[in-house]
């Protein structure tokens, strides 16, 4: 399915413009957004043609004009392909786009604003199985109405303070019972720090331990908004294969032996993407590793309430008490996104460091949000408001998997009995395809984005919660159907 021309918004009215100038507004704007990317071949003329209704003579006037403006490059034979464009300050000092390329310093390719600014706009979750959080209807949002108006009743005096750098203490005690409960023992007071979900948690510990230079060794895949965070600190990403067990414990051992990592992050529990988890004998042998090169373990168990009790997986920290390892949690996922809370839990002197670089960087966490959470998870429905996530999404996973191995994709490992996500193999390139899914009106997540180096790669992940349109199988089963015969 594609967007007839007609139905393109323009910042003019469409019914002055001619085809031509509709086509090229369509590609400016589908480069623009990354939608496209550098590198990428363009659909073919004769291709998009049919799928716009307009001549070949329209496409390829509306190719050149796209050439001539930078946003394309043609290769003869081959068709055309998106430019690598050059940022306007370093032509504007009057070099010529080839000089400045040149001298334009090599940035990691590590690019996931296509995909953070189109997640804002997908229409329904139905047509987001490539985003990474449940749908609202899944949520309560009675637990959080009901928090904020016990905390309206409260004395506004106590809201127009700093609060602490370390955040709200009864939060951290209600956390310290949590963690016992993992068998992970950490002190409220001087081991347990709130931060703004995960996403904070990992800047604070890239500007606290990681300098330039310094290898980090990641998933690949991973969760890939981490990787910018570390890169922007001058690390080198380091990545960790895997198999549908978990991680390659061989590989890691010979990277950590060639690289002598700053650290290690690493999902212990439904990894994203995979869905994969560690066991008993794999968290050993990590930690042993670490031990013996010297690198800390960043934990990161952010879908931890989405596990059953009696769930086969095993957390790093409840095997090292966090002499090493620093555990990372949040409510992003299960409460709502907006919310913003998460946590650390670390030894003393890093739960320490950690809350000073929290207050140079940014003072404190909201302690608004942070007591909203406090009453959610002490007024006694957190806990089966998660036992329900898990039993929808119990509902849908079998399900989904089906549905994918029926269009043509191939699931990385067997659905495991938790979790969110599934990671499958398209047979195609999964860039490409997440374009044309955002053409049909899909926001698809590409497997290049789970690269540490954006790598091509025929791999993508799937929401389940979100997998539920039936235009999506048959959307799936089209593309997959047309390059099948496009390469026989």
């Amino acid at each position: 399915m594609s967007v007839p021309l007609d139905q393109i918004p323009a910042p003019h009215d469409a019914a002055q413009l001619t085809l031509v100038d509709q086509l090229v507004q369509w590609g400016r704007r589908r480069i623009d957004e990354r939608v496209f990317r550098p590198g990428m071949r363009m659909p073919s003329i004769r291709k998009l043609a049919l799928d716009k209704g307009v001549s070949r003579f329209t496409v390829v006037e509306a190719y050149e004009r796209l050439v001539a403006h930078g946003y394309l490059d043609s290769r003869r034979g081959s068709g055309f392909y998106v430019r690598e464009r050059v940022a306007p300050a370093l032509v504007a000092k009057g070099e010529t786009p080839a000089v400045a390329a040149e001298r334009e310093p090599v940035q990691n390719a590590i690019d996931v604003v296509w995909l953070l600014r189109n997640m804002l706009h997908t229409s329904s979750p139905e047509k987001g199985p490539g985003l990474g959080y449940l749908p609202a209807r899944w949520l309560d949002g009675e637990l959080i109405t009901n928090a904020l108006r016990s905390l309206s009743r409260q004395s506004g005096a106590q809201m127009l303070g700093f609060g602490t750098p370390q955040g709200f203490l009864p939060l951290r005690q209600q956390l310290q019972t949590r963690l016992e409960e993992l068998e992970i023992g950490a002190s409220a007071a001087r081991q347990i720090v709130l931060v703004s979900g995960i996403t904070q948690a990992i800047d604070l510990i890239a500007r606290l331990y990681v300098k330039p230079g310094d290898a980090v060794i990641v998933g690949d895949p991973a969760w890939f908004q981490m990787f910018g965070r570390f890169a922007s600190q001058g690390a080198r990403l380091v990545g960790m294969p895997y198999t549908p067990d978990g991680p390659d414990l061989d590989a890691l051992e010979a990277l950590v032996a060639t690289w002598r990592p700053k650290m290690l992050i690493v999902n212990s529990v439904l990894q994203n993407p995979t869905g994969t988890s560690l066991t008993a004998a794999q968290a050993y042998r990590i930690l042993q590793l670490a031990q013996e090169y010297d690198f800390i373990v960043v934990e990161d168990d952010v879908y931890g309430d989405l596990c059953p009790a009696g769930f086969p997986a095993t957390r790093l920290a409840s095997l090292d008490q966090l002499k090493r390892v620093i555990f990372l949690g949040s409510f992003s996922k299960t409460l709502a996104a907006n919310l913003r809370v998460g946590y650390i839990a670390a030894a003393p002197e890093v739960a320490k460091a950690l809350a000073d670089q929290k207050m140079l960087v940014g003072m404190t966490s909201p302690e608004l949000n942070e007591r909203v959470v406090y009453k959610v998870l002490t007024e006694g429905h957190y806990r089966r408001h998660v036992e329900r996530l898990r039993t929808r999404l119990d509902g849908v996973r079998e399900k989904t998997a089906r549905m994918l191995e029926k269009t043509g994709l191939r699931l990385f490992a067997a659905p495991a009995s938790a979790g969110m996500f599934l990671w499958a193999d398209a047979g195609v390139d999964s860039d490409g395809l997440a374009a044309a899914g955002h053409e049909a009106g899909f926001l698809l997540t590409p497997g290049s984005l789970f690269s540490p180096h954006q790598s091509p790669t025929t791999w993508m992940r799937f929401n389940i919660a979100n997998c539920g349109d039936p235009a999506l199988s048959a959307f799936l089963s089209s593309y997959l159907d047309k390059a099948a015969r496009r390469s026989a």
